[in-house]
């Protein structure tokens, strides 16, 4: 073996060396080259799933209902009866100010709301006007007939009566005649006098027979409103039922007339108005699901939920942007969720089952087509596809030669083309 080395010189051993390291790295970077050409792609496997096609908006949270209550009068806080956060019913009196300090109207308007009280319960629960309202009605219509029959006997012949002496005692002597015409005028008077009456006392009669004049019982309401109104100036009183969400006057302080008192807020229903773009309003109809969610709620993971119950049917131009108004009702809400906060949401405008998926970020568009690729024996492969509904990160797959389970390259090359989504 030595005798078979010992044959070579040494230069040629040498040269042969140097081939062999060549040979080496050539293999090496071969093979290295061809690993990282193939692991320069990402991919992901196409997948069958579900989408939910969205449109998205910011808005503000505000309550169904809300208030500010001021004061209508000038005066001292006597009473303050809740706090910031109390639930109040309608009609609940928040706070008060001391009589003594109140304007004369309104002192009065206590005692001018009990007169008006007891003139409406006198005029709903008394018979009096009723009966005496027929006995009118009876004695109109015997006045009327009396009148009538008078005037119908003057047509014919009347009895004059004649009074004479007779052995100096008075007789009557009674003689056929006619009326002169101004006994006629005279009667004819008296009867249409009579007849007019007749027809008040029924119309009278007609008004008050199931009860009290409901003419009589609108202008007695009416005066106890107005004291009631009056004597209201001295209170801060619920207009609806809902939640105190600021309280401005305490014991003692002295208040105007317009002065800030409370705010009062419907926190069992929130709403949320957003603006959509002219471009996606007709995919968005009424009671279509929502999604929320609020920067200012930590640590919660799911959103909240809503329904649309209001959708605008004229747009609002805004540097020369158009847009509608859309409001999303919360359905879940919680004490986090308060009036005033923003929230981002996302209207649900069509859900699709079943499909296949692709990535927004796999798609290209070349020479004005969308291609999506495969990565096939180490190559990426371009497929032709025609897209759906999307939700911002996935579309679906309407037309194109991809499977499920088909590696789908996330970072293709560009080939010239745009990128497709976002």
């Amino acid at each position: 073996m030595k005798q078979f080395f010992s044959k070579f010189s040494r230069r040629t051993w040498i040269i042969a060396g140097i081939i062999l390291v060549v040979l080496i790295v050539g293999i090496f970077l071969f093979t290295r080259n061809g690993s990282q050409k193939e692991s320069a792609f990402q991919t992901t496997a196409a997948e069958r799933g579900s989408l939910q096609a969205t449109v998205g908006a910011t808005g503000s949270v505000r309550a169904r209902q809300s208030a500010v209550l001021v004061w209508e009068t000038t005066g001292i806080v006597e009473k303050v009866n809740v706090s910031v956060g109390d639930e109040v019913a309608k009609n609940d009196v928040l706070a008060s100010l001391a009589k003594s300090s109140l304007n004369q109207s309104v002192i009065l308007a206590e005692a001018d709301l009990e007169s008006a009280k007891k003139a409406l319960e006198d005029l709903l629960t008394s018979d009096t006007p009723r009966a005496q309202a027929l006995r009118a009605l009876d004695t109109a219509e015997e006045t009327y007939k009396k009148a009538y029959d008078y005037r119908l006997g003057l047509n014919g012949k009347i009895d004059i009566a004649d009074t004479y002496l007779l052995n100096g005692v008075p007789r009557v002597r009674y003689t056929k005649g006619y009326a002169d015409a101004e006994t006629i005028a005279d009667a004819d008077e008296k009867l249409t006098l009579a007849e007019a009456q007749l027809n008040d006392a029924r119309r009278n009669n007609e008004r008050l027979k199931n009860g009290a004049n409901p003419t009589d019982v609108a202008a007695a309401e009416a005066r106890v409103a107005a004291a009631q109104s009056t004597l209201d100036m001295s209170r801060i009183i619920a207009p609806f039922d809902g939640t105190v969400t600021q309280v401005d006057p305490s014991a003692g302080d002295q208040v105007t007339t317009g002065s800030v008192a409370y705010r009062l807020d419907d926190l069992t229903h929130l709403l949320v108005d957003v603006q959509v773009s002219e471009v996606d309003i007709n995919s968005v109809f009424l009671d279509q699901n929502a999604t929320l969610t609020f920067d200012a709620v930590l640590g919660r993971t799911d959103p909240y939920h809503g329904k649309v119950v209001k959708v605008s049917q004229s747009g609002d131009t805004v540097q020369g942007v158009v847009s509608f108004t859309v409001t999303i009702e919360l359905t879940d809400t919680d004490e986090y969720v308060k009036p005033g906060m923003t929230a981002a949401i996302s209207v649900i405008v069509e859900e699709v089952k079943d499909v296949i998926l692709i990535p927004n970020r796999a798609v290209r568009l070349v020479n004005d087509e969308r291609v999506a690729y495969l990565l096939v024996d180490g190559q990426p492969k371009p497929v032709n596809v025609t897209l759906g509904s999307t939700d911002g990160i996935n579309s679906v797959l309407v037309t194109g030669d991809i499977k499920e389970g088909d590696p789908i390259i996330l970072n293709p090359p560009s080939m010239n083309g745009g990128m497709f989504g976002g």
